[in-house]
């Protein structure tokens, strides 16, 4: 919205600036800082007089609840995550089809994830909203978004392309619309699920969280910047270089928020804000034409993700062939392994953020090698 103040440059000169991605990225993540910084307190006050706090099953966690002493800490404080990155995104960036459809599937899964989160500290259902019902929120918002970019001129025959690290060239120039579907709706629930499932400790998912924006961020520049995507033989995809003001909303936006999560956690992201990160950080990996890349970046995630498969599959595997199920971890996911085995919780979630970075960098250098 502010970009457009550009116009009015020859009535202040310093307006000119606003043209550049590189400024607006920097001032939308210091807005959605100010502003995460700035609703914090006041939610997460809010939150306590309602009595929005996280509720454990003691048969489902063991003694971890109460070794680390999270009971009745508020949730849902991906509201403030949400409000910051929304805001920042629409004050900075120019709207175009790529951030509407970022903002849509942000907005409607962040939706889901409230409403997950109200059913189980306000009406005390452990299981919130039902399996098929979160599912029908996130082929919603798959389908809406599919659908604007198959049918916007600008985004039509970009979206239908596959790139993957290695690669000079698209490995799929033109996918078949269903081919599409499947695989967008797998990135944005499988990361739904995996961020959800590393949001286990305190400040953990955030952490990873900015390191992958902050990948994203570089990424979105280059794959709308001709000259280098050109060079580093990427796919260039006009006006997707929008996507970097987002990814500085939500890394300031999480920077705030982890001013609040750091152990000991004042509050909890919830569904609320696991759910729509994952989604938004899949559908974005799309547009920029790197989804295979999110897989490295986001490594941590999906480390977290195979653990729970790894973990039930070797139980049902082991149970069916011996009649004595087996489990392959301490517990799971794999964060949970490592408390159990007596790591501290400040030093697994610093470990993992060291992991996240890891993966980062690697996901940095895929963009050279071709």
């Amino acid at each position: 919205m502010l970009s457009l103040l550009a116009d009015y440059e020859h009535y202040f000169g310093p307006l000119r600036l606003l043209r550049y991605i590189s400024v607006r990225t920097v001032l939308g993540a210091g807005t959605s800082l100010c502003i995460g910084f700035l609703i914090g307190p006041w939610l997460i006050a809010r939150f306590r007089a309602l009595k929005f706090g996280q509720h454990y099953d003691d048969d489902r966690t063991g003694d971890l609840a109460r070794r680390f002493d999270k009971k009745n800490t508020p949730t849902m404080g991906g509201l403030i995550i949400f409000i910051s990155v929304f805001l920042g995104t629409v004050l900075w960036a120019t709207p175009n089809v790529w951030v509407f459809v970022a903002l849509f599937v942000y907005t409607v899964l962040t939706i889901a994830g409230w409403r997950d989160d109200y059913l189980k500290v306000v009406h005390g259902n452990r299981d919130g909203i039902s399996s098929w019902e979160k599912i029908g929120w996130q082929s919603l918002a798959t389908l809406v978004a599919l659908g604007v970019l198959l049918l916007h001129p600008v985004s039509a025959e970009k979206i239908r392309e596959l790139w993957v690290p290695f690669f000079k060239t698209a490995l799929i120039t033109h996918m078949p619309w269903w081919l599409l579907l499947v695989l967008i709706y797998l990135w944005i629930v499988g990361f739904s699920n995996a961020i959800n499932l590393t949001d286990g400790l305190d400040g953990l998912a955030t952490g990873c969280t900015i390191t992958v924006a902050l990948v994203f961020a570089i990424m979105a520049y280059a794959a709308g910047n001709i000259r280098i995507s050109d060079y580093l033989l990427i796919s260039y995809v006009p006006g997707v270089g929008e996507l970097t003001v987002v990814c500085g909303a939500l890394i300031g936006a999480c920077m705030a928020f982890l001013w609040y999560n750091s152990h000991p956690a004042e509050v909890f992201m919830g569904d609320t804000g696991s759910l729509a990160l994952g989604g938004l950080i899949g559908v974005m990996a799309f547009m920029i034409h790197q989804p295979i890349t999110l897989v490295i970046v986001g490594g941590v995630f999906v480390m977290e993700a195979l653990s729970v498969i790894i973990q039930v599959g070797g139980f049902k595997l082991t149970k069916y062939r011996s009649g004595v199920g087996r489990r392959v971890f301490l517990m799971a996911p794999i964060h949970h392994h490592f408390q159990k085995l007596g790591w501290p919780e400040s030093k697994v979630v610093l470990r993992f953020w060291i992991l996240s970075l890891g993966f980062a960098l690697a996901g940095l250098a895929t963009l050279k090698i071709r």
